[in-house]
């Protein structure tokens, strides 16, 4: 008998549960509860989309290595679907330094290290597009689901049978075998299972950080500003982050990344005019937002409420519900400056796949699914908390009045951006490793793990600053106070309530 799966949300995660799923012959039901795309035009759907499901619908996205590698690998049509929309590939020799592209020599698994990168809107529609076409799937737009269809067994565990809800106004009840909740952050069917008494566990804290972005197009005949010589497009000075992310069709975003601690300058990067020109005090972004060669489209979309967090099913080897399966954000977030939300949601959808397929048995699933999941996926998860917390504690001591760095903390310092940076801007078998542990392909800390890495990374440490000055990146930018007077907020207001505070 063929099963049927409700999959509750079309954002990314519900799609890539479908292009995991639809080849084991299942009945894919995807609910969305937004209408669909108003087009097949990339910059219609970009500007007309109300897809309120997806609430960084446009921020700035990238998928990593491991995203790209599923999909080339199961589905290599719609990577060529991706590319004929606009969607960009960034090889592995666009993050090399200028000094390593010179002495550079291809390696066979560098083709790996390849990412994808467009506006979400497009990467969206040209998935959904694809999943559509699927025999086996759908997706019923205008469903709202409202609630899950439960009953409590024999055992007192909750089994999950289907989904409650509106479609076009008028309620509904759709039964399946198995329910995929990937409703994303602000999914709340997960409250009615806990409030029924699901034992489910769950860890959490802030990022501590808050995101803003604006989108950029190319003027006519403008091309993107070249990468030889000039300072990064992404960085960190400590009380900002940024990244400039290419996008399709004469397209990219910049998005500008404030602690949550940096009150003024949060305030100030929402303002579209003070976002720009953050941008051009920024010597790897001026080049990128000049206005000679872009322009600006559109507001500064900002995305807080950026937390870590993770939910466990399964509470000594027993599975808190039946039925039910969380996906993306709904099971596991983390902060987004690595880009790995969309690879957690397509991880996951193939741990699922390999968890149904091992066995039949309801609760084996779910014990099954969240032994891949802790395997898959919690070495990341914990790798971007410890440096969320670093993060957190650096910008609150650098408001401290009076603070005084450690001799640990100089020397933690050092090691980081003496020793392990210059090493990658100098060593393209290390930077190969790194990136491999980055985009998901190994553990993300095996490759500093290896004593000869570590080796190598203390001996460029220990070689000093004037024997490594070539492979010092330029300027990434002005110092907090600069970059305050350069946006008239008044450095003395903006350290009173601090001084208060201490």
């Amino acid at each position: 008998m063929t099963e049927t799966v409700a999959v509750v949300g079309a954002g990314i995660g519900g799609l890539c549960t479908a292009l995991s799923l639809a080849p084991t012959g299942r009945r894919i039901v995807l609910i969305d509860r937004d209408g669909p795309p108003p087009g097949d035009d990339p910059d219609e759907v970009f500007h007309n989309w109300k897809h309120a499901g997806v609430g960084h619908l446009r921020q700035s996205h990238a998928f990593l290595a491991r995203l790209r590698t599923i999909i080339k690998t199961e589905h290599p049509r719609l990577l060529e679907e991706l590319l004929a929309l606009g969607v960009r590939e960034l090889p592995f020799e666009a993050f090399l330094t200028e000094d390593q592209r010179r002495t550079y020599v291809p390696a066979p698994e560098d083709a790996e290290l390849t990412i994808i990168t467009s506006r979400r809107t497009t990467l969206e529609l040209a998935i959904r597009r694809y999943v559509e076409g699927l025999d086996n799937v759908s997706i019923r737009a205008g469903f709202h689901a409202r609630r899950l269809i439960t009953s409590r067994a024999a055992d007192g565990v909750i089994e999950v049978t289907g989904v409650s809800g509106e479609e076009n106004g008028a309620g509904t009840d759709l039964a399946a075998d198995l329910v995929v909740d990937s409703s994303g952050k602000s999914g709340f069917l997960i409250e009615q299972l806990i409030e029924e008494g699901a034992p489910i566990r769950e860890e959490s804290e802030s990022a501590g950080i808050l995101y803003f972005t604006r989108h950029y197009r190319l003027r006519p005949g403008q091309a993107e500003p070249p990468r030889e010589g000039a300072a990064p497009g992404s960085g960190d000075l400590g009380f900002l982050k940024f990244g400039v992310f290419p996008g399709d069709n004469g397209c990219f975003s910049i998005t500008l990344a404030v602690p949550e601690v940096e009150m003024e300058l949060r305030k100030a990067v929402v303002d579209p005019d003070r976002f720009h020109a953050i941008t051009q005090l920024l010597p790897g972004l001026a080049p990128w937002t000049d206005d000679a060669r872009s322009e600006p489209v559109g507001k500064v979309h900002g995305m807080g409420d950026l937390i870590s967090r993770w939910r466990d099913f399964v509470v000594e080897d027993k599975p808190a519900v039946r039925g039910y399966f969380a996906l993306g954000d709904l099971l596991v977030r983390a902060n987004p400056l690595y880009g790995r939300g969309c690879s957690f949601a397509a991880v996951a959808a193939q741990c699922l796949r390999a968890a149904l397929d091992e066995t039949a048995d309801p609760a084996a699933r779910l014990v099954a699914y969240h032994r891949r999941i802790g395997a898959e996926l919690r070495p990341y998860y914990l790798n971007q908390r410890t440096q969320d917390r670093a993060a957190v504690k650096r910008a609150q001591q650098a408001l401290t009045p009076g603070y005084r760095k450690s001799l640990r903390r100089r020397m933690l310092e050092g090691f980081f951006d003496d020793g392990v940076r210059i090493a990658l801007r100098s060593d393209v078998t290390l930077l190969r490793q790194a990136l491999r542990g980055f985009h998901m392909l190994e553990h993300p800390d095996r490759w500093l793990g290896q004593p000869k890495n570590l080796a190598t990374v203390l001996g460029y440490w220990a070689r000093g600053r004037r024997r490594n000055a070539a492979a010092y990146p330029p300027k990434l930018g002005p110092g907090r106070a600069e970059m305050l007077e350069a946006l008239s907020i008044d450095v003395e207001a903006d350290m009173l309530p601090r001084v208060r505070a201490a």
